[in-house]
């Protein structure tokens, strides 16, 4: 008995998947997916505010109203921005009539104001100083430092290249914690100040607040590879003489 070759005509056909079972099953793998969606998004927001909740955390013996600060030898007032027509921004006038109050009560002996100057024009630290000293602090009393172009490179030069070793550092409460944070990594023994903004710059402070949490994870990175400033330079002893001058007879 002769068998005739096989044809493709005669190849088992699989039986086609009924309609019903590809929605079963993708039904099926919505609701895997979203059993994981929720474990998925806690762990993301955990992770995204542990870094924010320990800056707090940390900081929080160390911020403190300007009615009970620890007397500092030295002011660090961070800067925030110029207006166009040369005067400094709201919240950064804050900062600078904190620094007024705290030179007046005698809780520091000299300020340093930082910020960036990095382009023609634009010299947000002469600002900060011609403020001050309109204010009543003498001039020099008040020292600028024009490469403060990040928290952590004010910071580090505070240290590095104007010999800071403590500080008041001053700004607005939503910043004050990681200023804080990264001006004791850079070896400071800094306590801080913060301006109230709420009342005033409502949304620029609520998104202050937002924006610190994202910070807070860069700030850690920051912390742990201590990256060189922007522009270090030699040391300057503009601080070393405000303060010199405070002690003469």
């Amino acid at each position: 008995m002769t068998t005739s070759p096989q044809t493709p005509d005669d190849e088992p056909v699989p039986d086609a998947a009924a309609p019903g079972d590809a929605a079963a099953g993708a039904r099926e793998r919505r609701a895997a997916w979203r059993r994981w969606l929720a474990p998925l998004t806690a762990t993301a927001l955990l992770l995204g505010f542990a870094p924010f909740a320990g800056v707090l955390a940390s900081t929080s013996a160390q911020r403190y109203s300007v009615d009970t600060v620890p007397d500092r030898p030295v002011a660090v007032v961070l800067g925030a921005g110029v207006r166009p027509d040369g005067r400094p921004s709201l919240l950064l006038a804050q900062r600078l009539d904190l620094a007024a109050e705290l030179y007046e009560n005698g809780s520091v002996r000299a300020v340093l104001v930082t910020g960036d100057n990095g382009v023609e024009h634009y010299s947000e630290t002469d600002t900060m100083r011609d403020y001050l000293v309109a204010a009543g602090i003498p001039g020099d009393r008040v020292v600028g430092d024009h490469a403060g172009f990040s928290t952590w490179d004010s910071c580090v030069r505070a240290r590095e290249v104007f010999g800071v070793r403590e500080a008041t550092v001053v700004t607005q409460e939503f910043h004050l914690p990681r200023a804080v944070r990264l001006c004791r990594a850079a070896g400071i023994d800094a306590v801080g100040v913060g301006a109230a903004s709420m009342r005033e710059r409502g949304p620029a402070t609520v998104y202050g607040w937002a924006r610190e949490v994202p910070a807070a994870v860069a700030a850690l990175g920051t912390m742990v590879f201590r990256p060189d400033p922007r522009f270090l330079g030699d040391y300057e002893t503009g601080v070393d003489d405000a303060l010199a001058a405070d002690d003469a007879p």
